[in-house]
């Protein structure tokens, strides 16, 4: 389906019937992402929307990129779709928009699970830093400017999430773990869950770990 929000038009892909659960997939990446995840939450008994973030997939290019911009669209989409207090799942860019939405619109969110997010750029680790500066440097990647710049988070913002929230990442994620904790603690209702042996992505796309650790903590939540 496509749904106009804030002036572009979002492709978003829904499968299944029963609660909602909204997904957001990270920094230049689709609704694929979570082709494995869509189908083991439809299977399990919820109704899964997966929305293309503004400038991805199939919804509308834009020529620069916000965190606040795609949150404040992921607002709009669940208000056009009737479903607050929806459960959320955000990998990596899509953890920090997940994050963001909350903590502006908290009514919008029930049981969260966010992974790979950081609060702000020096968030990630050195490698990943050094390698963002470099794409900066070269010019014409908004993307990369995006990660480069954004986002500032305080800390303090995410007290207005009463919502229970699990924060994942894996063994050898992109982002720091001490980064992780502080997103958890952060939390009045966060935990935090490592996932041993696996990186930033492994047991997200195409893998049923991830889909496994949300449906796990659904069902923890009663939801």
């Amino acid at each position: 389906m496509e749904i106009q929000v804030n002036g572009v038009t979002l492709h978003c892909v829904c499968r299944g019937q029963g609660k909602p659960v909204l997904l957001i997939h990270g920094n230049g990446g689709s609704h694929a992402s979570f082709r494995v995840m869509i189908e083991q939450l439809a299977a399990a008994g919820y109704c899964v929307y997966a929305p293309d973030s503004r400038g991805h997939g199939q919804s509308s290019p834009v020529t620069e990129y916000h965190y606040m911009d795609m949150a404040e669209d992921m607002h709009a989409l669940i208000a056009a779709l009737g479903i607050a207090g929806t459960a959320v799942y955000g990998w990596s860019d899509g953890g920090i928009i997940a994050l963001m939405l909350g903590s502006a619109h908290p009514q919008d969110v029930g049981p969260m699970i966010v992974s790979g997010a950081n609060l702000r750029p020096d968030g990630v680790t050195q490698e990943l830093y050094d390698e963002l500066r470099l794409r900066v440097q070269a010019g014409n990647d908004p993307l990369a400017e995006l990660m480069w710049r954004e986002p500032d988070i305080a800390p303090e913002s995410l007290r207005r999430i009463d919502s229970p929230v699990l924060v994942t990442a894996g063994e050898y994620d992109l982002i720091r773990s001490e980064h992780t904790r502080l997103i958890a603690d952060s939390l009045p209702r966060g935990e935090m869950l490592i996932v041993r042996g696996e990186d930033h992505g492994s047991y997200i796309e195409d893998s049923a770990v991830a889909g496994k650790i949300v449906l796990d903590y659904l069902k923890k939540c009663g939801y």
